[in-house]
C-alpha cells in the first residue's frame, strides 16, 4: 500500500494543508494520507510551537470537519519517540512497523530548499520517495530535479502557519483560514 506521510508541526492546521491533502487523496496512486503532528521541529525554535497535544487534538478535529474521509489518518508516533526528531528516524520506524507499505515523504518546496539542513537528508532521499508540493517563491521543478524528487502539481495556496499567527498576533482575524 502506498501511504503518503504529511510531516508538520500545523501550528495551527489551515486551508492550505486541506488543499494539499484534497490533491493528494484524488491521486490514484496514494491508497492512504497520514497527517504525522511533530510535537517539535528541530529545525525551529521553541517560541512559535504552542503546545503539542492541543495541535494533535486540534488537528484530528480539523480533519474530521473537513471531511477528508477514512483514507486520512493522524499520527502521533513522533510523541512516542526521544528527541531530537529526523524525520528519517520516523520513516525508518514506519518502515519497520509496517514493512509491506510503502512510505512517501510529502514535503513542500520550502523544505525541499533547505533539506541539506536535514539529519541524514542524503540517506532519506536515497531510501524514500519525496513527493514535493510548490510554495510562493520556490522553483519546485528546479529544486526536484537537483534532488531527485517528485514534483506534485498541486495548487499552491498563499498562505503558511507563520503568517496566521503573526496576522492574529497584531489582532487581525485569520478564522477563514483556519480549519
Amino acid at each position: 500500500m502506498n501511504v503518503g506521510l504529511y510531516f508538520g508541526s500545523f501550528n495551527p492546521l489551515h486551508i492550505g494543508h486541506i488543499s494539499i491533502c484534497r490533491y493528494l487523496l484524488k491521486r490514484p496512486d496514494i491508497d492512504q494520507l497520514r497527517l504525522i503532528v511533530s510535537p517539535r521541529n528541530p529545525l525551529k525554535g521553541l517560541e512559535n510551537i504552542s503546545n503539542a497535544q492541543q495541535r494533535f487534538e486540534y488537528v484530528k478535529s480539523a480533519v474530521k470537519r473537513a471531511r477528508l474521509g477514512r483514507k486520512v489518518s493522524i499520527s502521533d508516533i513522533e510523541f512516542k519517540m526521544t528527541p531530537p526528531l529526523y524525520t528519517i528516524n520516523t520513516l525508518r520506524k514506519m518502515r519497520i512497523e509496517e514493512p509491506d507499505n510503502r512510505f512517501i515523504l510529502i514535503i513542500g518546496a520550502d523544505n525541499l530548499a533547505i533539506i541539506e539542513q536535514w539529519h541524514k537528508w542524503d540517506e532519506m532521499l536515497q531510501e524514500f520517495p519525496v513527493w514535493v508540493y510548490p510554495r510562493s517563491g520556490f522553483d519546485t521543478e528546479k529544486l526536484c530535479n537537483k534532488y531527485g524528487c517528485h514534483v506534485l502539481n498541486a495548487p499552491l495556496i498563499e498562505i503558511s502557519s507563520t503568517k496566521i499567527r503573526e496576522a492574529e498576533k497584531h489582532g487581525l482575524d485569520m478564522s477563514e483560514f483556519r480549519v
